[in-house]
This record gives structure tokens, sequence and C-alpha cells, in this order.
């Protein structure tokens, strides 16, 4: 019997490899910035067209490589990161495995510039699917740069399976993202078909925060400091009242990588327990610099898990200083009632040595001087003398009849009638009577709230029992769709303006979705780079929940915007039905339980909320018999 098993030609490794090392454009991106990181460069600029489809290029002022070495860096397993198994555990490099270049190379059309500083020339290689194309001696800069063409161009079923531009590029934002706030001393430019996207010069960790998401982000940040034996920790949380529905502002760095890990997000969480409003997610932005043989990145090809050697530990001291530092900024309550704020010393002064205060002294003063008497103003008021109490009769006119018995007044029309400086007062005859001509209506109660959850209406069969969230969550969902697809929404003008700050990525969300937003009754005033300014807003939402809707919104599209035109409004809908519908445990008067079930029966579709559960079940006599005669 002949042999079955055959080595595998290196085109056809490098395309399986690939399907692990680079998944979609944002996976080029990431591994050409952090080898070009690797490379010691002060200076990286990312360009990229059609949301790196069509191309994705990365240029640096790194160290560069010479002839052999560009040649060999498409090789698999070719990398200059490591000598020998032991190196894994002594890390200091981004990459190690050596395969970014090959498996990309194996599916896209790629192009390498590179140069030492050193040499006068350079070289330039091309590769189209893993076959080099040409090689040949250029006048270049020193540095290197990578062009990645077409990518996936010789696998149809792998580039029909990438999502829309506008994913694709979140996706690329998110990667550049992770390298970029690993490294604030590195000077970043990304470009975004011709654009400008993003000029980061070298600058401080707060600020590199501040210039990715926003000049109001400065104010939410609480600064998180500690060293210990194990581990250094540095970086920022947010505020509890900054605290989000999504957790697009989370980042984790060990050793300058960006990682995943659920078990310290969880030690995060801990250090908010009794701050935070349900569902809601706080910021961080922290570093974490452990010793390199006390972790294991080698896990997956992607490098964003970690296995750590006490990862207890670690999980207590972050807990720890976050809370210290959530407690010493008096963002957390702290349970001392004798304890008087006044006298607590400000963080910044902490350290700071004691001074002697200045005194000022008036050298001209002369307690014997002759002043000049001032004059004193008193604040008494003169009471003027109450009149006596006959002048209040004074010039009243009775216009009486004394009648022969001497014991009784009769008057004209059975009235008096006093006149006084022109004003005639009548004093009418008023009688009343202990029961009303009309019947009081009994009241009926039609409707009831169970466990402020639910309402239970009697029908002519039964009774229905509602759930008010679903419910209501259907009723505004077709409010809002009507008013998108159908007319315009009325809005109410706010007397002052709200401005809402945002991140790069979130302000070209909202501009996408503005005219959505516009139909369901938004009036915005102006956008900016980082914020809007919103005058009107629509009439069933009350000012305090405009930023609340909107950050739901932006949490729920944050995977993108659907192209269709139905299916963008449909989200938006959805969404903003979810954020503004009653909540369970929210007390409801018997008139709005009356309104709520009236407009969920009188919906197009009212058996099922947005989200396809149900909002009500009946329950006839019958099955109320079968349960007494049990």
């Amino acid at each position: 019997m002949s042999s079955i098993i055959q080595l595998l030609p290196d085109h056809v490794a490098n395309q399986i490899a690939a399907g692990e090392v680079v998944q979609r454009p944002a996976s080029v991106v990431k591994e050409l910035l952090e080898n070009a990181v690797d490379a010691k460069a002060t200076d990286i600029k990312l360009i990229i067209k059609d949301a790196g489809k069509s191309l994705v290029q990365v240029i640096d002022n790194g160290s560069g490589m010479n002839v052999t070495d560009a040649r060999m860096c498409f090789e698999r397993h070719a990398t200059s990161k490591i000598r020998q198994a032991e190196d894994l555990f002594s890390l200091h490099t981004k990459g190690f495995r050596g395969e970014a270049l090959a498996s990309i190379a194996a599916i896209a059309h790629m192009e390498m510039k590179t140069k030492l500083e050193q040499e006068e020339l350079g070289t330039h290689i091309v590769i189209e699917g893993s076959k080099f194309m040409s090689q040949d001696v250029a006048v270049l800069p020193k540095g290197t740069s990578f062009a990645v063409k077409n990518l996936f161009f010789n696998i149809p079923a792998r580039r029909n399976f990438l999502k829309s531009d506008t994913v694709e590029y979140r996706h690329i934002i998110d990667e550049f993202q992770r390298v970029a706030l690993a490294h604030p001393k590195i000077h970043f430019t990304f470009y975004h078909n011709g654009s400008d996207m993003y000029n980061l010069p070298p600058s401080s960790l707060r600020q590199r925060i501040v210039n990715f998401f926003g000049g109001k982000t400065n104010e939410k940040l609480v600064p998180v400091v500690e060293d210990t034996e194990m581990m250094n920790i540095q970086g920022f949380v947010s505020k509890p009242e900054f605290a989000k529905k999504n957790r697009g502002e989370q980042f984790f760095f060990v050793n300058d990588r960006f990682i995943k890990s659920p078990y310290l997000h969880h030690a995060v969480m801990a250090a908010y327990e009794g701050i935070l409003k349900d569902g809601s997610q706080p910021s961080y932005y922290l570093y974490l610099t452990v010793p390199p043989n006390t972790i294991d990145i080698n896990i997956h090809p992607t490098k964003t898990e970690i296995k750590f050697d006490n990862e207890s530990a670690m999980y207590a001291i972050l807990r720890a200083s976050i809370k210290h530092s959530l407690g010493q900024f008096n963002v957390s309550p702290v349970l001392d009632f004798e304890r008087d704020a006044n006298l607590d010393t400000p963080y910044h002064y902490k350290n700071l040595d004691a001074e002697v205060p200045t005194i000022q002294i008036d050298t001209n003063f002369n307690p014997f001087a002759e002043d000049k008497p001032n004059k004193l103003f008193s604040t008494y008021k003169k009471v003027e003398p109450t009149a006596s109490w006959e002048s209040l009769y004074v010039g009243v006119k009775h216009d009486t009849e004394v009648i022969s018995g001497g014991d009784a007044f009769a008057s004209s029309n059975n009235d008096y009638t006093f006149e006084n400086n022109g004003f005639t007062f009548e004093n009418e005859e008023v009688t009343s009577s202990l029961f009303d001509d009309d019947e009081v209506e009994q009241t009926v109660h039609k409707s009831y709230q169970i466990n402020k959850k639910y309402i239970v209406s009697p029908i002519k069969s039964g009774m229905v029992i509602v759930d008010q969230s679903r419910a209501h969550q259907r009723v505004l969902y077709e409010q809002f769709l009507v008013n998108m697809t159908v007319h315009h929404a009325s809005s109410q003008q706010l007397l002052f303006p709200i401005n809402l700050f945002y991140s790069a990525t979130e302000m070209e969300l909202i501009a996408e979705l503005q005219q959505s937003l516009i139909n369901t009754g938004f009036v915005f005033e102006e956008s900016n780079t980082d914020h809007i300014v919103i005058s009107g807003i629509p009439v069933n939402i009350t000012e305090s929940e405009v930023a609340a809707v909107l950050d739901q919104l932006l949490s729920d599209l944050h995977n993108g915007i659907p192209e269709n035109s139905f299916s963008q409004n449909d989200t938006i809908a959805k969404s903003m039905a979810k954020s503004l519908a009653v909540k369970t445990g929210a007390y409801l008067t018997e008139k709005e339980q009356e309104n709520l079930v009236n407009g969920l029966f009188a919906c197009k579709d009212p058996n099922v909320s947005p989200f396809q559960k149900p909002t009500f079940i009946t329950m006839r006599v019958e099955d109320l018999d079968k349960k007494f005669a049990l």
C-alpha cells in the first residue's frame, strides 16, 4: 500500500497559518504596527484605504533591515526576537513567532521597502501570494515600509466573510488604539482614504488618552499608582458617574502589551462595588509591569491572552489599588462619621513641606489718630400709629329702613351694601347641602400592579397579565418607527442647549446616524470634532435622559450600522425604546396602567416586544377553576 501522508507545500502551509494570524484587515494592522514598535521606531504612519481591503501600509523610521534579513523575514518561523525556547519566558518584544509576515504575504500582494541607517541604498521586494516577483535596490529613507494590497485576493471565500467597511474600519481603530496607548512616547499618524484621522505626538500617558477620547476625558480620570514586589501598577480609572453602558474604553496592558483578562476585569468591578449603577461599566487604562518569567504569552497567535503565575495575588493587589485611589480622591464614600473632610490633606499636598505663613503689616497705621465721625444710619423703621377701630366705618352708608317693631333691620333686596372709596361689596346668601344633587360615582379599579412589574387587567373571559417594561418597549418602538419612516416627530426646544462630548469614533457614528435622529425629534445645533450641541429633543424624552439614550445607542451600534436604511431605523428605534421604556420596579398610577395597556393593544403587533419576547399572557376563568379544583 502506498503512503498517503505528504508534506504540505510552503504556500499551502502559509495559507493555513494565515487563517489563525490574519482574520481581517485589523489583524494585518496589528502585526505591522507591532513590528514597527519592535524596530524601535519613533515615528509610525498608518495608511488605510477602503477599510484595509484595498491597502494597509505602515511606514516607520526604525532600524531597517539589510538585504539578507529583508528576504529572510518572509520565511516561516524566521524571527529576530528569540533564539531558544527559554527566551519565551524573558520576552521584551511584541512578536516572537515569526509567522506574521509569511502569513500575510501568502494571501495578499505585498511590497516592502527597507534600509539600514548606515547604508546608502535599500531593498525593494514585491511578493504576490508567497511568490517573489521582484527584488531591487532602491534609494530609500531610513526605516521600513510595508504595503499590503488586495487582502484575500486568492481566497475569495475569506474575502466574502468580511463585514462592511464601517465594521472593518472600527476594528482597525481598536487595534490602532491598543498599540498607540501602550506606547505614548511614539509619534503615531493615521490616514484613512486620504483623510488625517489621528495625529498623536509624543506625550504623557494622560495626554495620549485625552487625544484619543476627547478633551472631556481629562476630568473623568482618577490616577492609580501602586508599586509592589510582585507587580507595578500605573494608569487611570474613571469616576463612577461617568460609567457607560458599553465596555469600549477598558484597557489592560501587561509589559506594554494589550491583553484581555476577565479575571482582572472582575477585580476592577469589585473595587467599584456599591458605587456603580446596574449595567454600567467603568472606563480604565491600567498598565501592569511584571517580571517576564512570571507570565506565559505563548497561548494564542493573537497574543491577547496571558497566564499569570499568581493570579489571586494580582487580583487582590489590583482591587485594593483601585479602591485606594477612589477613596483618596473622595470618589467612594468613607464610613468615618467623626472625620472632618475640611481637615483632610489634599492629595497633591501630601508630600510637600509646611511653609511659614507670610504676614502683611500696615506700617502707617496709627490707632491714636483722630477719625472723622461717621454718620450712623439706623435700620429702625418707624411704625405709623394705627387708627382707631371707629375709622373703619367712616364713609359707610347704611341703606336701611327701621321696622316699626324696632328690633330688626330689613334692607331692600335683603342685602347689605357697603360703599367705600368707590368699591362695592355684596353679601350674597349662600345655601349649601350636605349631599350633592349628582350621584357619587363609585370608583372601580380596572387594573392592578403586581410587584411593580406586571399589570393585571380583567377581561370578559378572565384576565390579562402584561409585562410593563416589554409592553412599553413595544409602544415606543412603533412610535419611533412611524416618526422615522412616515413623518417627522415634533421636538421640544431646550432653554439651554446640551453639550455632549464623545471620542472620534463615536462622533463618526453620530454623524452617520444624524438624519435618523433628526427624524425622531433631535435638533442638532452644531457638531464639532469632539462634541455635539443639542438644542431640541423628542417630546417623550426628558433632558436628563438624553445622554443615557445616546450612550445606549452607541453601545448597540458599536459593531456597525446596518447599511439598509430600514434596518438602521429599526436598530435605532429598538435601542431608544429599550432606554426609555419604564423599568421593572417602577410604580405606575392607575391612569398610567390604563394608558399603557390601551397603548399596547393599539399596536400593530402587541404580542411580542421589539426583541421578540412575549408582552402579555391571558388567564381564563376556566384555568382558575382548574387551579381551585386541585
